[in-house]
């Protein structure tokens, strides 16, 4: 990382009428994907992923729903009273979750380095993202 020295941040967040909370340890700087892929430029999702291990669901396990298609592998959960989906089970990291950053309660003191992810394309550039959800080897960048 150049020298830069990474930050523990929990994090929390969760849907639009809070029906669905949570918490997440996240690094700093945090690698974020704006993902072009179908669902995704619908829903301007941006992705943070992190290990199951750094994810807690504190309420609202009764109100999700579960959305697949495709490959039926992710999981899209979303709230069945608002309808936001504000983190869901990935294909790329089925062993961890995808934050929607528009969905943390608050970004202080949490550095994002966003970049473009080709979802359209996802089996050609998903080996790009396995790492993220890597409990050992933290969030680093794509």
């Amino acid at each position: 990382m150049n020298g830069m020295t990474k930050k523990t941040l929990k994090l929390s967040g969760g849907c639009h009428c809070r029906a669905v909370r949570f918490v997440a340890t996240v690094h700093s700087p945090a690698a974020v994907q704006s993902c072009n892929c179908s669902m995704c430029r619908m829903c301007g999702f941006q992705h943070l992923i992190v290990p199951a291990s750094r994810f807690e669901l504190l309420k609202g396990k009764g109100a999700l729903r579960t959305y697949r298609f495709e490959s039926n592998t992710a999981q899209h959960l979303f709230c069945c009273h608002c309808g936001v989906k504000s983190f869901y089970i990935p294909r790329s990291n089925p062993d961890g979750f995808s934050l929607n950053v528009r969905c943390l309660d608050g970004l202080e003191g949490l550095e994002i380095n966003c970049s473009e992810f080709d979802g359209r394309n996802w089996s050609d550039n998903a080996h790009a993202l396995k790492h993220l959800s890597d409990d050992s080897a933290g969030q680093g960048q794509v």
